[in-house]
């Protein structure tokens, strides 16, 4: 594999139904001289999941780019929601279908929407396993994106792609970091997803979070709670719940305890130090550890790990984040390049 700086949901009958009705490529084309937007199709492991695809919104709204994510219904969309979604059979055009795992409903996408140039960008942590489902659509892959160098191999581990180039293009989630103002013995806990549900899987440790967070506040710390969108609300409600994604929040914070997730590298770009709350049953990849200065398996251990917790260096946030600032304008740059070959052959 190369790389540069710019180079538990089966629910099979569903899915297979929502793209029963969907455009075979016939009638998705490029954008005309008529002045339409490009149209870039998100199809993601969690079908419903439109939090990995609203940071490139601001971009795209400045490009002039719509992004869409496809759905197979819109049981799991919240009203609201600022990221458009569209099933598989309202597709009329479209420039390009991104897969950002190879899941069920990737996969589904990708066999459904064939004469669509195809690309592959990592907005989320992946195993460094091949998926199963894989092996249907990397052969077409125009391009191949992730967030920095470790995130690279994994997602090249994951996709079966072996020694393909690897655009690394940095996280947008990065492109708008806070300030950080941290407030005297304020800790932040980066929460995981505790019950699966129709929109993705759980990850274990939430009880040691749990534990390790009262035992943070009995010692007069003040716990700021960073929910994955996806969490139980209830389960944090004894503590102060933030108000804006956890990484605007991160920066009150003097450091983050939390089950390590996608998250921790832009966590740690803010300057934020980190603690990893870890369990026998999560599989991990090591970039997202290596963010951490201490991982710990015990509550007892969470008071010490955060008052001798810092900052990771910078060659250590580099490899696990990448380039911090302009990601979103390079992703997007990748994208646009796959849109205007496809249009040109």
């Amino acid at each position: 594999m190369a790389f540069n700086e710019e180079s538990v949901l089966t629910r099979r009958a569903l899915l297979t139904g929502a793209l029963a009705g969907a455009v075979l490529g016939g009638g998705a084309t490029a954008a005309q001289a008529s002045g339409r937007a490009r149209r870039v199709l998100i199809a993601t492991n969690e079908p419903w999941g439109t939090y990995h695809a609203a940071p490139l919104l601001p971009e795209a709204r400045r490009l002039g780019w719509e992004v869409v994510q496809l759905v197979p219904d819109r049981s799991g969309v919240k009203p609201g929601d600022p990221v458009p979604v569209m099933l598989p059979g309202e597709v009329d055009e479209a420039d390009l279908l991104v897969v950002t795992g190879a899941g069920d409903w990737p996969a589904d996408c990708a066999a459904r929407l064939r004469r669509l140039p195809l690309a592959a960008s990592s907005l989320a942590y992946q195993l460094p396993v091949e998926a199963p489902r894989a092996k249907e659509f990397r052969g077409r892959l125009r391009a191949i994106t992730a967030s920095s160098p470790a995130e690279a191999k994994v997602f090249d581990d994951y996709l079966g792609t072996g020694r393909r180039p690897i655009a690394v293009v940095g996280t947008p989630q990065s492109d708008d970091l806070p300030r950080r103002a941290p407030e005297a013995g304020t800790v932040l806990v980066l929460t995981s997803v505790t019950r699966s549900g129709d929109t993705g899987g759980s990850a274990p440790g939430t009880d040691l979070l749990l534990a390790a967070a009262e035992r943070l506040a009995a010692a007069g710390r003040h716990i700021l709670v960073g929910l994955h969108p996806r969490e139980d609300r209830s389960l944090w409600e004894r503590y102060e719940i933030s108000a804006v994604p956890s990484v605007q929040a991160s920066a009150r914070a003097e450091a983050a305890i939390g089950i390590p997730g996608t998250v921790f590298p832009v966590v740690a770009a803010v300057g934020v130090p980190l603690v990893g709350v870890t369990d026998p049953r999560l599989q991990i990849p090591g970039y997202l550890l290596s963010v951490c200065t201490h991982t710990i398996t015990t509550a007892d251990e969470a008071v010490t790990a955060v008052e001798t917790a810092e900052p990771v260096s910078r060659k250590v946030l580099y490899e696990a984040a990448g380039p911090v600032g302009g990601s979103a304008r390079r992703l997007f740059k990748v994208w646009r390049k796959v849109a205007q070959r496809a249009r040109a052959a």
